[in-house]
């Protein structure tokens, strides 16, 4: 079963999780806030999708700071993560999508298994924290490229689809 754990504070995040749910044929009710939900919330879920925007320079969406040490302190091994988030490379290259970089770091050590990197390509970013190894350690869209944004989730959500 799949659970989708967003933040969102102007309505971008959430969107993009609910377009997700939608590709994956995921229910409503599997879609979560962390502004309102709790980490126990993510017992059910053998994979989680966790999605935040980058606000600042690289910060979490306000919401996910309580959520995510909450979600550090339990042991995920079994689960499977994959990750989305929102950012804007062109006012923010150095720490475009940062927050998913953050989320990706905060669950090391966890016993969780990650599932979604990809090569980036089309983006002008490389050095922020959502990069790895020359990978993109989960969906990051772009702000500065919206016009983008449909056919990168779709083709995340497939890939998440053959895994």
């Amino acid at each position: 079963m799949t659970g989708i754990f967003y933040g969102s504070t102007t309505g971008t995040t959430e969107a993009v999780a609910q377009d997700i749910a939608r590709h994956l044929d995921i229910p409503a009710a599997d879609v979560h806030n962390v502004a309102t939900a709790s980490a126990d919330e993510t017992d059910p879920y053998d994979l989680l999708l966790l999605g935040s925007s980058t606000w600042g320079c690289g910060d979490l969406q306000d919401d996910w700071y309580g959520f995510l040490e909450a979600l550090k302190a339990k042991d995920l091994s079994g689960k499977t993560v994959a990750l989305f988030g929102c950012g804007d490379s062109g006012s923010y290259p150095d720490t475009f999508c940062d927050a998913v970089g953050l989320i990706y770091e905060g669950l090391q050590g966890t016993g969780c298994t990650f599932v979604g990197s990809y090569v980036p390509e089309g983006y002008d970013v490389t050095d922020s924290l959502v990069c790895s190894d020359g990978r993109f350690v989960g969906l990051a869209l772009d702000e500065s490229d919206a016009s983008r944004t449909d056919e990168r989730v779709a083709a995340w959500c497939e890939s998440l689809k053959n895994r």
